[in-house]
């Protein structure tokens, strides 16, 4: 082994030596660029907050047709801002062009959900939006690309793009629920009146149950569990599931806007932890496709506890799920089962043209207690991933 001293010698008298070869740039590629979270994220992924700090990146950049000038706006702005890391853009309405070897996908586009919507309008909408974009993924994208899903409904256009690009692995298909997970985290750090950066292991299930029984949080008197040093369950049950889970409503009464800084920082956070790492001891939420763990039905994407490395990620196992968090998880994986029960039927008759969803994916209201009651007193819909 060299001994640090002649290292540093070497690396003052002939620097060149040590110096590293400077990374290839990857394609990233961000669907519905010219809105507002789009707008919000290419900057931050060519600042290197997506891939690292030293990773040069090309930018493909998607929207509609009608969006054109405000993308090329985008694209004249990215070229203002003389970001050393971005070493190309792509800016086009063409699927085939902006998928054409991307490495990684942030799929960001879609039909917005309106306040008369529900799942099945909005999964009606989207569907033939992810069914082409699917089509585009198998046919251009690079081998192993990873894709990440940001758009509603997620879960649901995760599955569809499994389905009609079965050359992608299961595996790197994910969909959004760090920002809810980043919501929670921020919430128990208010709570406690301790920086977020100190709390740690929350976890989102399925979609938006917010769980802090197995958080932690750093002290002066060293890493203590969340749930102790709040001390109160009635807040962990409610408040503190309310608000996360309404997080997104908030912003936008308090705005007039979705929310895009924080969904764009997400989806930052999801996919670095998943292609440079988690930290040791730490985990993370992401929307994979179920093993089965936890009871969670095969074949299914839904939200758990990961922990990254080497570009993949791994169920965290054997957590205790008291008998509340099991409720909730069990609602909405109920609810989960319900919506994809005929999924194969479903996928097939829209790709007929045929819109009557209602009569093949037999739906019917939904309540804890069963299919009999108002689905409105479910409170937000499982899909959303919280925007």
């Amino acid at each position: 082994m060299i001994p640090n001293s002649l290292l540093q010698r070497l690396a003052s008298w002939c620097p060149w030596l040590l110096r590293e070869e400077p990374k290839q740039p990857v394609k990233v590629l961000v669907t519905g660029a010219a809105g507002q979270i789009g707008y919000a994220i290419v900057p931050m992924i060519a600042r290197g907050l997506m891939l690292g700090p030293d990773q040069p990146v090309v930018l493909h950049m998607l929207d509609i047709p009608r969006m054109a000038d405000a993308l090329n706006g985008v694209r004249m702005e990215l070229v203002d801002a003389a970001l050393p890391l971005l070493k190309g853009v792509v800016a086009t309405s063409d699927e085939a062009e902006a998928f054409r070897g991307v490495n990684f996908a942030v799929l960001i586009g879609g039909w917005p959900r309106k306040e008369w919507m529900e799942w099945i309008d909005l999964i009606a909408k989207n569907f033939a939006i992810y069914k082409s974009q699917a089509s585009a993924l198998q046919q251009h994208a690079a081998p192993n690309c990873k894709v990440l899903v940001v758009s509603n409904p997620a879960n649901t256009t995760a599955l569809v793009l499994k389905e009609f690009a079965p050359v992608v692995p299961a595996k790197n298909i994910s969909y959004l629920t760090r920002l809810d997970h980043n919501r929670a985290l921020g919430q128990i750090a208010e709570k406690l009146g301790v920086h977020v950066g100190d709390v740690r292991n929350a976890v989102v299930w399925g979609n938006q149950f917010p769980d802090a029984s197995h958080a932690t949080a750093r002290t002066e008197h060293g890493e203590r569990p969340v749930a102790e040093l709040v001390a109160d369950e009635k807040w962990f049950r409610e408040e503190f599931v309310s608000t996360v889970q309404r997080r997104g409503a908030a912003v936008i009464k308090a705005r007039k806007q979705s929310s895009s800084l924080s969904a764009a920082s997400a989806a930052c956070d999801h996919m670095r932890d998943w292609v440079l790492g988690t930290p040791k001891g730490t985990w993370v939420s992401m929307g994979v496709y179920s093993d089965g763990s936890y009871g969670v039905p095969y074949g299914i994407f839904y939200s758990f506890p990961v922990t990254c490395e080497k570009g993949e990620w791994s169920i965290v196992q054997g957590l205790q799920i008291d008998d509340f968090a099991r409720s909730k998880m069990e609602l909405s994986t109920y609810e989960l089962m319900r919506i994809l029960n005929r999924h194969e039927v479903f996928c097939r008759r829209i790709a007929h043209g045929d819109s009557r969803l209602e009569e093949y994916m037999g739906f019917k209201p939904l309540t804890a207690h069963g299919p009999k009651a108002s689905s409105r007193a479910l409170g937000p819909v499982v899909y959303d991933v919280g925007l």
